[in-house]
């Protein structure tokens, strides 16, 4: 690390193109599971990895901390909750997404969404109630219902200081 401040010192931009360059690749590959075409799964599926499903799926599936992507031959009859879902094929079944719902143009979606962001391309199908909530309010859920409590007890005050000032 002492060698690219003497490179800085000499030629400063030829320095910082080559110190990013090794920052870039030293990214770790990201691990995914996959459901093949002509794999048909009946149960509940969790895991602590991606999923890719191009096969058929029937129950629910799990995968709060990672992505779930069903592909264009995909086909899944459950409830989906994970923290990013991609959509290009079909799903009937609710989905809970902690981040990010994107439906593609050629995906479907039958059932009702929780999300904090969605993305619905032209073409897509979307039937259902959606229902989008700030990032903010997951994070601090427990923050608002002791928030809440305190709001009729605040109004209180409020009311007796206006009264007490008038």
């Amino acid at each position: 690390m002492l060698q690219p401040p003497e490179n800085k010192n000499a030629t400063p931009q030829a320095s910082n193109q080559n110190n990013y360059t090794p920052v870039k690749t030293s990214s770790a590959p990201i691990e995914q599971a996959t459901i093949g075409r002509s794999l048909v799964i009946k149960g509940d599926i969790s895991g602590g990895e991606s999923l890719f499903v191009d096969g058929r799926i029937e129950g629910t599936v799990n995968i709060p901390e990672h992505r779930v992507t069903v592909g264009r031959n995909g086909v899944v009859t459950a409830d989906v909750n994970a923290r990013e879902v991609v959509i290009m094929g079909k799903v009937q079944g609710n989905i809970i997404c902690s981040d990010r719902l994107d439906i593609r143009s050629e995906g479907s979606v039958t059932g009702d969404v929780v999300v904090q962001r969605i993305s619905v391309e032209d073409g897509a199908i979307l039937k259902g109630s959606v229902q989008v909530q700030a990032a903010e309010q997951k994070s601090k859920q427990p923050h608002q219902k002791q928030a809440d409590a305190p709001k009729p007890t605040m109004e209180a005050p409020k009311a007796s200081a206006a009264g007490a000032g008038a």
